[in-house]
C-alpha cells in the first residue's frame, strides 16, 4: 500500500469519525490491518488501534436492551394511568347515576305523597303532556317522556301519576314524576319508566296531574 493511498485513508476516515463515532471504530480497524513497509505513516500495532476506540460517552442515546427497557416502562406507566383515569371516570358516572336516581326517587315519592289526597284528576291535566319514547331508544323498555308546562303567572310545583294498563283497561303499574318550584311559563321533562316485561303490551294513561 502507498503512503499516498494510507494518508487519504485517513483524511476519509477522520470524515467519518467526525459523522459517527461507530466510523471510529471501523478506521482503527483498517488501520491495524494497513501498513506501507517502510515506517512512515501509522503501520500501527493491534495496541495502537485499539486506542481509537471511542470512548462511551461519545455515543448519544441507550443502549437497545436499555431502550426498550425504558420504552416497556413507559408504556406500562402510560396503561396504568389510563387504567386509573378510566377507574375514575368510572366511579363518577357511578356517583352521578347513583345521585340522579335518588333524586328521582325522591320527587316520584313526593309526587306519590301529594296526590294521595287529591279527588279526581287533579287540578293541572291542562300542563301536563304525555310523548312515548321509542323502544329502540330506551333499550326496549316502556317509557314515556311527560312534559310539564307551569301556564300561570307564579311559581308552581307539580305531581303526575301514569298508569300502564293492559289491553282490558286494567291498571297494571303506577309511576310517579313532578317537576318542583317551576318558573312561570317554564317546562321540565321528566320520564316515567315502566318495570314490567315487554309483553303483554301495555299503554300508559295520564290519570292525575296537581298543580300545589
Amino acid at each position: 500500500m502507498s503512503v499516498t493511498r494510507h494518508k487519504g485513508s485517513v483524511r476519509a476516515g477522520r470524515r467519518i469519525l467526525v459523522g459517527s463515532a461507530l466510523g471510529g471504530l471501523l478506521l482503527a480497524g483498517g488501520l491495524t490491518a494497513c501498513g506501507d513497509g517502510n515506517g512512515e505513516g501509522a503501520g500501527a500495532s493491534p495496541t495502537a488501534g485499539a486506542t481509537r476506540t471511542p470512548n462511551a460517552s461519545s455515543f448519544s442515546g441507550e443502549p437497545p436492551s436499555a431502550l426498550a427497557s425504558s420504552a416497556a416502562s413507559a408504556i406500562g406507566s402510560a396503561r396504568a394511568s389510563a387504567s386509573a383515569a378510566a377507574s375514575s371516570a368510572s366511579a363518577r358516572a357511578s356517583e352521578f347515576e347513583a345521585s340522579v336516581e335518588a333524586e328521582t326517587q325522591r320527587r316520584s315519592a313526593a309526587a306519590e305523597k301529594e296526590l294521595k289526597n287529591v279527588e279526581g284528576r287533579g287540578n293541572a291535566l291542562s300542563e301536563v303532556g304525555m310523548t312515548g319514547i321509542p323502544r329502540a331508544q330506551s333499550g326496549g323498555v316502556l317509557a314515556v317522556l311527560v312534559t310539564i308546562t307551569n301556564k300561570t303567572d307564579s311559581k308552581a310545583s307539580y305531581a303526575v301519576q301514569i298508569d300502564f294498563k293492559n289491553s282490558d283497561g286494567k291498571v297494571v303499574e303506577t309511576r310517579y314524576v313532578g317537576a318542583e318550584n317551576l318558573a312561570p311559563g317554564k317546562k321540565e321533562q321528566p320520564i316515567a319508566f315502566s318495570h314490567e316485561p315487554a309483553e303483554p303490551k301495555l299503554t300508559p294513561v295520564l290519570a292525575k296531574a296537581q298543580r300545589y
